[in-house]
């Protein structure tokens, strides 16, 4: 016979500390919005008419679920907006609206209402949304197709599709400084690194987002973007590319870092970052995809559950029967 337990408990926070859902996903927000100001001064209107498709079609969409499933209206946690910003920020200036629609349906609908709403989601669902859209029309999200009746004072080529065609040679025209201050082409709010960089480090000096995650996926983009590198020279780029294009900060900081779909414990929180970052530079450097990012955090969001298992013991002792 099994030795019957009275009660056996888990730590938790059982205390609310009287924060608000909406307090983080508006502070999120305002962390993007040096990229997005960025991003707006580089593409224009039609850049700006992207964004605000894209977040009020997310919030239209929770709205209309919210009504059809019969629960209270949601859009004012701010979460569905949060949502739409950051898909689009992902997309190219010049996109079709209904492109643009399709993936605020896919995130906000199939990848978090299905689920029961905000935290039951098991993907991140900007990730989900901009995977789907991979699949389904990649030539939408082409940046170099997409922004060839634009003019720049700079190499106006994807980095990411010359470093995949052309190796470290293709991109000797950009300078680690032009990556970081957005000298690039790319995503709507994806391209102004020190942006996101600055966006990021004050999300985890408040503790809106775990630094564990966040510095752990880039160190995994570092360290082994480094190898590849030492094994090649001349295939592989170095990590410096690495972590300032496509959209390696944006993982990072934004989308790696959703608490749904995240690990909760410290040593899981560091291999599922790492992971992630590994993951992006493999797929980037042997996959089939010009950028591993959306793929690779896909994967962790997939084994998270399973990484987070690692956790410490709950302190305390078992009561047994009397």
């Amino acid at each position: 016979m099994p030795d019957p337990k009275k009660l056996t408990v888990s730590y938790a926070p059982f205390w609310h500390d009287g924060s608000r859902i909406s307090t983080k996903q508006y502070h999120i927000m305002a962390a993007t919005l040096l990229a997005v100001i960025a991003g707006l001064l580089r593409y224009g209107m039609p850049a700006l008419g992207v964004l605000t498709l894209s977040v009020g079609s997310a919030m239209a969409w929770e709205y209309l679920m919210n009504r059809v499933t019969r629960r209270p209206v949601s859009i004012g946690d701010g979460n569905a907006a949060l949502i739409g910003l950051l898909f689009g920020m992902l997309l190219p200036a010049v996109i079709p609206w209904w492109v643009v629609i399709t993936g605020t349906f896919v995130g906000v609908v199939i990848g978090k209402q299905i689920y029961g709403g905000l935290g039951g989601n098991p993907f991140n669902p900007v990730v989900v949304a901009y995977a789907i859209l991979m699949i389904s029309w990649p030539i939408y999200l082409d940046f170099n197709a997409a922004l060839v009746d634009y003019s720049f004072d700079f190499p106006a080529a994807y980095p990411l599709v010359l470093m995949k065609a052309y190796g470290p040679a293709g991109v000797e025209a950009f300078s680690l400084t032009d990556l970081l201050l957005g000298r690039q082409t790319g995503g709507i709010g994806a391209t102004f690194g020190l942006g996101l960089l600055i966006g990021g480090i004050y999300l985890m000096i408040r503790g809106f987002i775990r630094w564990e995650i966040a510095v752990s996926f880039l160190a995994g983009v570092l360290v082994s973007a480094l190898c590849f590198n030492l094994y090649n020279p001349e295939v592989y780029a170095g990590p410096g590319v690495h972590l300032l294009t496509g959209f390696t900060l944006m993982g990072a900081f934004f989308l790696a870092t959703e608490d749904s779909s995240s690990p909760v414990h410290f040593i899981p929180m560091l291999i599922y970052g790492g992971l992630g970052g590994v993951l992006t530079v493999l797929i980037r450097n042997e996959g089939a995809h010009v950028d591993g990012v959306i793929y690779a955090i896909l994967i962790i969001n997939l084994v998270h559950p399973l990484i987070d298992k690692i956790r410490p013991k709950a302190t305390g002792r078992v009561m047994h029967h009397a």
